[in-house]
């Protein structure tokens, strides 16, 4: 029997590393609209803004390019707690910051972090958890990262009221609190099996699948055998491939399509407009004529969390293709809903010197609908492309290149977030509402985009993934709306070795 409350207090207490991203959002996000911000930092607009904020997702794309070597050599969990050292020292340098320029170095540093947390984080969770509910698991991460929003968000409403520095100085101090008691709990946590297998310490590939399996460590449960089995069976495969363990297997063509999906899932996640929705909502709702701005920018932090959950209880019995499908469809329309009524409605802001220069006046109706409108579009994404962009780019992979591809995925998604951070704030200044039918307009892209090239993976062990990619559907992805059916592959060789007719030998340590 899968011991499944160690597998989600793992996951679930890891997911703190992931949470530290939605603390960074609400970090930016929850000081944009306070004078205590605006005045000591010269009220930057424009592309001042837009560094300051994508100063964190330019580290992260440094650091994510190295995350995949430092993952597989020094492993999962020693690479995530080098990083949650460095978000310690960011969060210092940002509390104590005396002007732009440091503000921008902090950041950039508590990106670093970011790059190692986000590449490994997912890619340990679905290393640790029994296919049958990888998704759910790596989702836990989804839901940390909207608690961080929420949680962080609250805590500078909090300080808005503080009339001084200490305003933003207090919180940005405190995102250091998670970090520690995570580089402070994964010292009792155990070492990936499938890294473990890529090392040869098969005893402790053993001993690990039995901790995470079973409810007595049994090494011989037909089940831990099972997993054991397959595990062995697909390093042994790889150990035959002379390009194996190699930067050019990346491309080779067996594996680029895999690599390059999980790349483009990325990408498309930041260009739905969620990142708008997320760094800049006291923008897009100062345009839509609402006034408490900070308190109206909660609504849609709660959403977040709320919609999140529903993702981590079905995303296995959904599956991935059909939440990413109908996910870009529901929040192409509420974008297209708000460029349209901001149209419809808006005119120029006749204040000077602003970050908005198109706005809604007197039209309350309309404010509340484009304040609901922004709440849905989050609540879409957090439902569908949240959770499962950071599970399937991390599944599709096979174990020799699956750090490093999912550090370039990862790569791919901090550098659109750091052209984003640093462009929204322009765009909304010079095109105001033709920006929502920008982001729509992607959001349809990406829809065709899945629509013909990802094919279904629930359910499917990670060992399967070559049954999926290599040999995969007879027909067209196109002319079916989930794809691949899951196979019981993996409980018949369970069974297999239950009854006797299959003996499992683990193997002697090569290392």
């Amino acid at each position: 029997m899968v011991r499944l409350l160690n597998v989600y207090t793992i996951s679930a207490f890891l997911s703190l590393g992931v949470a530290l991203i939605g603390f960074d959002i609400s970090s930016m996000s929850g000081v944009l609209g306070t004078h205590q911000y605006q005045d000591f930092y010269g009220n930057p607009l424009g592309a001042r803004q837009g560094t300051i904020t994508g100063a964190m997702a330019a580290g992260s794309v440094v650091s994510a390019l190295f995350a995949g070597d430092l993952g597989d050599r020094f492993s999962r969990k020693v690479t995530i707690q080098a990083g949650l050292i460095l978000w310690c020292i960011g969060s210092v340098v940002q509390s104590t910051s005396n002007g732009v320029a440091m503000l921008i170095a902090g950041r950039a540093i508590s990106g670093l972090c970011i790059g190692l947390t986000a590449s490994l984080i997912p890619t340990y969770q679905s290393e640790i958890a029994p296919h049958k509910i990888r998704g759910r698991i790596v989702s836990f991460q989804s839901l940390a990262g909207a608690m961080g929003i929420m949680v962080q968000y609250f805590i500078q409403y909090g300080c808005s009221f503080i009339n001084s520095e200490a305003a933003f100085r207090v919180p940005w101090a405190i995102q250091a609190s998670p970090a520690v008691i995570l580089f402070v709990g994964l010292f009792w946590f155990p070492r990936s099996p499938r890294w473990l297998a890529s090392k040869g310490r098969w005893d402790e590939v053993l001993r690990v699948l039995a901790r995470l399996r079973t409810a007595n460590n049994d090494i011989n449960d037909p089940f831990v055998l099972a997993e054991y089995k397959e595990i062995e069976d697909r390093v042994r495969l790889d150990q035959l491939d002379v390009q194996s363990n190699s930067i050019r297997d990346l491309f080779s063509p067996k594996i680029r399509r895999r690599v390059f999906l999980g790349m483009a899932i990325q990408i498309w996640s930041q260009l739905t407009g969620i990142n708008i929705m997320m760094y800049y909502i006291v923008y897009i709702l100062e345009s839509a004529g609402i006034r408490n701005l900070l308190l109206a920018s909660s609504a849609q932090y709660i959403i977040n969390v709320v919609m999140t959950i529903p993702a981590i209880l079905w995303v296995d019995k959904w599956g991935r293709r059909p939440s990413l499908l109908v996910g870009v469809v529901s929040m192409a329309f509420w974008l297209f809903l708000i460029g349209g009524l901001l149209k419809a409605y808006g005119e120029p802001n006749r204040i000077p010197n602003q970050p908005i220069t198109w706005m809604v006046v007197d039209h309350p109706a309309v404010s509340r609908a484009i304040l609901a409108s922004s709440c849905i579009t989050v609540g879409s994404f957090a439902i569908s492309w949240g959770p499962v962009s950071w599970t399937y780019q991390a599944e599709v992979v096979p174990l020799r290149v699956r750090a490093r591809s999912v550090a370039l995925s990862t790569a791919s998604n901090w550098a659109v977030n750091f052209v984003l951070a640093v462009f929204v704030p322009v765009l909304l200044r010079s095109i105001s509402w033709v920006m929502f039918f920008l982001f729509g307009s992607f959001d349809v892209a990406a829809f065709i985009h899945v629509w013909v090239a990802a094919p279904e993976t629930k359910q499917r062990t990670l060992e399967e993934m070559d049954e999926i990619f290599e040999h995969g559907p007879q027909k067209p992805l196109w002319k079916s709306f989930t794809s691949t059916r899951a196979t019981n592959k993996f409980d018949m060789l369970a069974k297999d070795i239950q009854m006797g007719k299959l003996i499992v030998h683990p193997l002697v340590n090569t290392s």
